[in-house]
């Protein structure tokens, strides 16, 4: 199925959003409070520097609502919500909504006055949260300053505040003309002025028109979701590009909304949710909620009533949590093994030695074998993952692969033709520069492929067919099963298109076994995870580490430094070893960690004369081999590893390095889940 797709220039940033609606059952302001914190902790893992949120403002109180918003971790607003005065948190509301948010800076520093919600006035008339990014705020910002709307913040979400609280004013009062303007810009409702100045009062907007008229002046992607003093028990929330999506939870004539930026703040609540689609505009009112999509361009003003479906989420709130694990990335990283026979189970016939992966029909596989080349573009883990596939994609497959930072393919806009493949790797489903390198190619003519985790993501919309990884949440921003699992995605594709070659039935044989035996090889080299806690105290002070391997092991060395880099904070570079004599040899000295992996394969001897080359210049490799050899003795330290099919080891060889990167963090006394600067679903350009 092809959806079409905007994705405008504007990126969906890290942030995020949560919100809670109740409508016939008695909550306390104590209990939305407690709901809103928690569901910020759930989206801690995106990535964040400030947290707020804003309760209060219903039709029983008509009280202003109090916006409570502070620097630092979701705890820091925990504890200044102890402290807030004149809020009567002990109040049952029968009807309430209430907005939070975790900020990730990009307009301004991370400071208080920055954090989200905000506002559009000292009364709080409007309370915006906001992920996303307004490319024409200036613009705007300068607009609205020139009509006597001051600015508290740095940001670009206040502008949407401000642009709801002058359209609003703008629309209590007649005017002479029959349009009101805004210079160059209007940026007033289509409303019906009064005959004249002194004449009646123009009719009332709704709270649905005022956000159709203030969504048509943006320009970027961005969700939104809005409340207002105007509009008690009422709530709007706006989507165009960045990720939204509502859980419902209905009992009799009560019912409660979720709105999140992803399932996992949803998921404890209820089952149910629907996703938004780009336009969507969702209007929450008396226990309702009313779905509207805009136009585009010249239309926008015009909404149409849609249907979402409701869907089941497939996660549930185990996997969300840590258990006996002390972080979620050590639990996911132990989590492999089974999530591997996860990606795997339904799709691989051991027996009979087949692959079906569901969309892969006949007539798309043969598409994908007739191809004059396969694209993959990705980026981080996700471009190192089909990097290691892609030599068997070209052994088995036998079309020639390329593979595509995806930054990069957009900046170069690469000529692509009607009989190209490109496959887009991503765990979100969601990463910013993928998404426009996808709406690249699918306007050039290109089938389009996804490999995605998450269900209902903007990628696995929007490609032409794909395989979700299945490997579960993953809620650490290092990731490590989602890895695993695309590369054992993109080996079942390699299977599939050789599956009418005679002349590999042994070598697919050998990958199946490998695949087959691959969940209780895995669980082999977790049992290395006390050697590299003690590997780790070696290293944990070095300045810098060389990662080096060859063949398949290039883009596990690329993949491993990446971890050491996002988690340990120790400049990493991996390495190809081949190309240890053109540059990189004048750094080995008795001083510089090398780790190579030099597990066994058609390139093992080529490993080993890097080796000696490593010695000579008095290095201090350590080795990681499958089998145990005495010119390998000659290294600083040897760590043996469980040996699988040579396409395969990859899944094998990146457990001790994914081990590795968490024991030097964790005995740094860094943040291993959520590592500085670094966020887990979306990628700002």
């Amino acid at each position: 199925l092809k959806l079409q797709f905007l994705y405008l220039i504007g990126v969906p940033t890290m942030c995020g959003i949560f919100a809670y609606l109740n409508h016939g059952t008695a909550k306390q302001l104590r209990e939305v409070a407690d709901i809103l914190i928690a569901g910020l902790k759930r989206l801690e893992y995106r990535g964040y520097d400030s947290a707020g949120l804003c309760i209060g403002s219903c039709a029983e109180s008509g009280a202003k609502p109090a916006i409570v918003k502070k620097e630092g971790p979701v705890r820091a607003l925990e504890d200044a919500m102890r402290t807030v005065q004149g809020v009567a948190f002990d109040v049952s509301l029968s009807s309430h909504a209430g907005i939070a948010h975790t900020r990730w800076a990009t307009h301004g520093p991370a400071c208080d006055r920055n954090a989200h919600p905000h506002t559009s006035d000292d009364d709080n008339e409007f309370v915006i949260v906001h992920n996303g990014i307004i490319t024409n705020y200036s613009y705007l910002r300068k607009a609205l300053q020139q009509r006597g709307l001051g600015f508290q913040s740095d940001t670009d979400t206040e502008v949407i505040a401000k642009l709801f609280k002058y359209i609003w004013d703008e629309s209590l009062r007649p005017c002479r003309s029959g349009k009101r303007s805004f210079d160059e810009i209007d940026l007033s409702p289509e409303i019906t002025p009064a005959a004249d100045p002194s004449g009646p009062p123009p009719p009332k907007i709704t709270f649905l028109q005022l956000a159709v008229e203030v969504m048509t002046h943006l320009e970027g992607a961005f969700a939104v979701v809005v409340k207002s003093r105007h509009f008690p028990n009422e709530l709007i929330a706006c989507k165009r590009g960045s990720p939204l999506l509502v859980g419902v939870k209905k009992q009799q004539d009560a019912t409660e909304l979720f709105l999140a930026s992803d399932a996992s703040a949803i998921v404890e609540h209820t089952q149910k949710c629907i996703y938004m689609e780009d336009n969507d505009i969702l209007h929450f009112h008396n226990g309702e909620m009313h779905t509207m999509t805009a136009g585009q361009g010249s239309e926008a003003t015009n909404i149409t009533s849609v249907t979402r479906a409701i869907k089941s989420l497939e996660m549930n709130v185990e996997q969300i949590m840590k258990g006996e694990y002390a972080h979620y990335m050590l639990k996911e990283i132990y989590e492999q093994p089974e999530s591997i026979v996860n990606t795997m189970r339904g799709r691989v016939d051991f027996e009979h030695k087949g692959v079906k992966l569901g969309g892969f029909t006949p007539e798309i596989t043969n598409m994908i074998r007739r191809a004059r080349r396969i694209v993959f573009v990705a980026c981080g883990t996700s471009y190192y993952s089909a990097m290691t596939c892609r030599n068997v994609l070209e052994e088995l497959g036998g079309v020639p692969v390329q593979i595509e930072v995806a930054s990069d393919f957009l900046d170069r806009q690469p000529t692509l033709f009607r009989d190209d493949v490109t496959c887009f790797v991503s765990q979100s489903g969601e990463t910013a520069d993928s998404l426009r390198a996808l709406e690249y190619c699918k306007a050039q003519g290109a089938l389009t492929v996804g490999f995605v985790n998450v269900v209902g993501s903007a990628i696995s919309r929007m490609t032409d067919v794909g395989a979700h990884i299945n490997c579960g949440v993953e809620i650490g921003v290092a990731s490590t099963k989602a890895y695993t699992s695309q590369i054992a995605c993109m080996v079942m594709l390699a299977l599939l298109l050789s599956n009418d070659s005679i002349v590999k039935t042994q070598r697919r044989n050998e990958i199946y076994l490998g695949l087959e035996t691959i969940s209780p090889t895995m669980r082999q080299a977790l049992a290395l995870d006390r050697e590299m806690h003690a590997l780790a105290k070696t290293l944990m002070h070095e300045k810098s580490i060389l990662l080096m391997g060859r063949g398949y092991q290039h883009a596990t060395c690329l993949e491993g430094a990446l971890k050491i880099k996002e988690l340990a904070y120790i400049h990493t570079e991996g390495l190809a070893a081949g190309e240890l004599k053109h540059g990189p040899l004048a750094l080995i000295d008795e001083n510089m960690p090398v780790i190579m992996i030099a597990t066994k394969d058609r390139l093992y001897d080529k490993v080993k004369s890097s080796l000696q080359q490593i010695l000579a210049r008095k290095g201090r490799p350590i080795v990681f081999l499958t089998e145990p050899d005495d010119d390998m003795n000659v290294a600083h330290k040897v760590v043996v590893l469980p040996k699988t099919v040579d396409c395969l080891q990859s899944l094998i060889n990146i457990i001790p390095l994914q081990l590795l990167a968490y024991h030097i963090a964790v005995l740094k006394g860094l943040n291993v889940d959520c590592p500085r600067n670094l966020a887990k679903s979306v990628t700002v350009e």
